[in-house]
């Protein structure tokens, strides 16, 4: 039955760089972000697409380069593909290298799908003098072919109308392509199909001769399958094997190797029929020139460290004065509240837990927001990307794969990212040992979380060079992870490595509008995080630091001493009354500190302190840390509250920054064990959950969480003694 036009299902494919997750975006005018590297897409998204009066359900599937199955992505878009049974199937292509491109969508056709060819970019294939045939495509394919670029929505709406026409037509129905494969497989790939249909073996999910080519290709999960499915599957293993050692003794060559050259060859022969003709402005394309600079082996790592240092000294200088003035405007709010509410729990309640809590952490967006604008920069225009491709042959160096790199990008690497979707970008790598090696220290990085402890820290420590230090602490985070990832590979997780292969996009200007959404979009969710988790954290943690308070006798003898120095200096000349003014106020804020230390925060902050002394760290920091292990923004906000609840009113009102500058407690040796200390320990609860799931073991998140914190612990204790004797 063919299913209402409201209910038709599109699933989007492409491959990473293809500019699938912009052509979503334009289709559904969903707001997600775009990268301009592998492993940005790793979930299904869902959106609605519209032509006329007709709807179409787009499903944004993970950009993979097959369907091979080797990675996360690849067993997603296979498994959404096969089981949910989309109406129509969008393969978006980079046109730039529609060769490399097509070798997914041959794929989509062996399988066959409904598929409509989507080549994208035609903005680019335009510069460089080039022209395609769409339609000539289209004949020899035997699918339609729409033409768009999907940053400025060209060609979106005949796509979406073609889509739903296809979806339409074929009801659903599969048409596989069949391609020759030469005399070597041919023959047993026809006896595989000639039994798998005789046995109808796994008919109802997948086609014949594209189950056959699986099994000569070794995929593992089709394997799984058709174990579990009946005997047939070990006469098909044995077929597979049979011909694959005949290809080895006679071609020193593999099954699967002979159906990739095979099916470049069919994609070959096609362009080769006046598919692509090429223009009078032949000339070498402006990125493969910028790459001769940028990518260069000694002035590219040069360049590269340049762009990344003035990404810190921009945001500092432009930053600055927006953040003062939300501090101080922070500040007032608390002293209008003090002003206004009678002294008592809910005034604390607003002033040290709410407003001093969140408002420590809002008070970085300023900063927050110029530092993910020249992020969202570096991404969109294709650099990030480089930056991965020239830190390759050193992340193998310490026995981390290419692909790597773009996890502790997404995490943090460039300050600002989350390690959440930087674990879960980790999916990109086929080894497994790779894998847990990148998302065991892909948490290191510099996150967006971190950024604002950081931010405070170094305007606490070096307030005259805030840029330089914070540039150094993303380099010195890089070299932790670089060098925990070569202990673990050497020791714990143990294996060879693997091959990497990475597209590089072409260099684009982005789009103002695209940058002010994806700085938005990053910005929000901080901003989000601060008047959510955040606040309920603070106000948890400010109960914490409230109660049980002092026991009575304790409250009785200050309160006693307060009302006897109270009337000593009511009694006294007016010249007197400042000393002793000064007096209460030293009295006060005793009291105040005592009630901390004697909450239950403030006695677990204490309790560690014998240990945590060895770092430097006294029961206020150790509450702070404590807090970390939720969210590490609650760092700053739990600083805030602690020095809010424990300072008279005058030092209270003044930025965090400031009171803590001027505590002498705080030295430059505690400064440099607490910026290792927060580096390096736990991830946040949330990351612990992601690096569960995607090692699949609550093993490793239980390491993550034991490993992690011992290392920082025994790094900071040993900055921390080393910077006191020098």
């Amino acid at each position: 039955m063919n299913p209402p036009a409201s209910h038709l299902t599109a699933a989007l494919a492409g491959n990473p760089n293809a500019g699938k997750t912009t052509l979503f975006n334009a289709l559904t005018g969903a707001r997600q972000h775009v990268g301009n590297y592998p492993g940005i897409t790793v979930d299904k998204k869902v959106g609605v697409a519209r032509a006329g009066d007709r709807r179409l359900t787009v499903v944004d599937l993970p950009g993979t380069y097959s369907l091979t199955a080797y990675t996360q992505e690849e067993l997603v878009a296979r498994k959404v593909l096969v089981e949910e049974r989309p109406d129509v199937v969008v393969d978006v292509l980079n046109a730039t290298v529609l060769e490399r491109n097509l070798y997914l969508a041959v794929q989509l056709m062996e399988m066959g799908l409904p598929l409509v060819l989507a080549l994208n970019m035609m903005d680019e294939v335009r510069a460089k003098g080039m022209e395609i045939d769409l339609k000539r495509l289209s004949e020899l394919l035997g699918v339609p072919v729409v033409g768009c670029t999907a940053r400025n929505s060209e060609g979106v709406r005949e796509l979406v109308e073609t889509a739903l026409d296809l979806a339409e037509e074929r009801r659903g129905s599969w048409r596989p392509l069949h391609i020759s494969y030469g005399p070597d497989l041919d023959p047993v790939l026809s006896e595989m199909v000639c039994a798998i249909e005789r046995e109808a073996f796994l008919t109802a999910t997948y086609p014949p001769r594209w189950l056959a080519l699986k099994y000569l290709e070794g995929d593992e999960e089709v394997l799984a399958l058709g174990r579990a499915a009946g005997p047939l599957a070990a006469t098909l293993e044995a077929m597979a094997a049979k011909v694959a050692d005949h290809c080895q003794k006679t071609l020193a060559s593999y099954p699967e190797a002979l159906i990739a050259d095979y099916r470049y060859g069919f994609i070959a022969s096609v362009l080769k029929q006046g598919v692509i003709l090429a223009g009078v402005r032949e000339r070498i394309a402006f990125s493969d020139s910028l790459d001769r600079v940028l990518t260069h082996k000694v002035l590219g790592p040069v360049l590269m460290f340049a762009v990344l240092y003035g990404v810190y000294e921009l945001t500092f200088r432009l930053g600055a004065y927006p953040m003062d003035w939300l501090g101080n405007f922070f500040g007032l709010l608390g002293d209008g509240v003090t002003a206004l509410l009678p002294e008592g729990l809910l005034r604390s309640l607003l002033v040290s837990g709410v407003i001093d809590g969140v408002g420590g952490v809002l008070s970085f967006v300023p900063l927050i927001l110029i530092i993910f604008m020249l992020i969202a920069f570096l991404e969109d225009s294709g650099y990030m990307a480089r930056i991965a491709y020239m830190l390759d042959r050193v992340f193998r160096t310490f026995g981390l794969h290419g692909c790597s790199v773009m996890p502790f990008i997404v995490s943090g690497g460039i300050a600002g990212g989350c390690a959440v979707p930087g674990v879960m970008a980790a999916r990109t790598l086929r080894s497994q040992r790779e894998k847990l090696a990148t998302i065991l220290t892909a948490p290191f990085m510099t996150c967006g979380a971190k950024l604002p402890v950081f931010i405070l820290l170094v305007g606490v420590f070096f307030p005259d060079n805030q840029a330089q230090a914070l540039f150094g602490i993303t380099l010195t985070a890089w070299l932790a992870a670089l060098l925990v990832a070569k202990l673990l590979r050497a020791t714990i997780i143990r294996g060879p490595s693997t091959p990497f292969v990475m597209e590089l996009p072409p260099y684009r200007l982005p789009t103002l509008k695209g940058l002010v959404i994806h700085t938005w979009e990053r910005t929000w969710q901080y901003i989000k995080k601060a008047g959510t988790v955040i606040l309920a954290i603070s106000v948890i943690l400010w109960a914490a630091m409230t109660f049980p308070g002092l026991s009575a006798p304790e409250a009785e003898r200050y309160a006693a001493a307060r009302a006897e120095l109270a009337a000593r200096i009511e009694a006294a000349p007016a010249a007197a009354r400042p000393a002793m003014q000064a007096e209460l106020e030293t009295l006060v804020a005793g009291e105040q500190r005592d009630r901390l230390q004697g909450s239950l925060a403030g006695r677990m902050g204490t309790a560690l302190e014998k240990v945590t002394a060895l770092a430097g760290f006294d029961w206020r920091t150790n509450i702070a840390l404590i807090g970390g292990f939720a969210a590490k923004e609650v760092i700053v906000s739990t600083l805030a509250t602690a020095y809010s609840l424990g300072e008279v009113e005058a030092e209270a009102s003044a930025p965090l920054v400031e009171r803590l500058a001027g505590d002498p407690a705080w030295t430059l040796a505690r400064g440099v064990s607490l910026i290792l200390f927060i580096m390096l320990y736990a991830p946040c609860f949330v990351t612990v959950l992601a690096i569960r799931q995607e090692s699949g073991s609550w093993k490793w998140a239980a390491f993550s969480l034991a490993f992690n914190t011992l290392l920082a612990f025994a790094l900071a204790a040993g900055a921390y003694q080393l910077v006191l004797r020098l």
